[in-house]
């Protein structure tokens, strides 16, 4: 039971909801997320690790770049059960629509060399 609590409560922040489904449409870094959801770079790094923690995301690093990426799965059946049911939930609430459009236009490149 701890392992599935710890899932639902990683997917009781709005924000931590936000970060999945936009994992779904492309893997992105802290300040890509950061810039996204409009929050602190701690804040956003904080909600990265608790969905980490639940076996939500996983991170990788590539060079001078953290990706972020959804998990697979196979370390936590009940992480496995709720990526694939968000992968279809909320696909026609106006503010993951809205955030979800803003995704191309958000570069790390550009972020990070301001």
């Amino acid at each position: 039971m701890k392992e599935f609590v710890k899932v639902m409560k990683a997917l009781s922040d709005p924000n931590r909801v936000k970060i999945v489904k936009m994992l779904q449409k492309k893997l992105m870094c802290v300040c890509e997320i950061r810039t996204a959801l409009g929050v602190a770079q701690p804040t956003a790094s904080k909600h990265l690790k608790i969905l980490e923690d639940a076996g939500l995301i996983t991170r990788n690093k590539e060079g001078l770049w953290v990706n972020y990426a959804l998990s697979d799965g196979h370390e936590n059946p009940y992480a496995a059960s709720m990526i694939g049911n968000l992968t279809h939930w909320l696909t026609g609430d106006q503010e993951i629509e809205k955030l979800v459009k803003r995704l191309p236009h958000i570069n790390r490149e550009t972020i990070c060399r301001k």
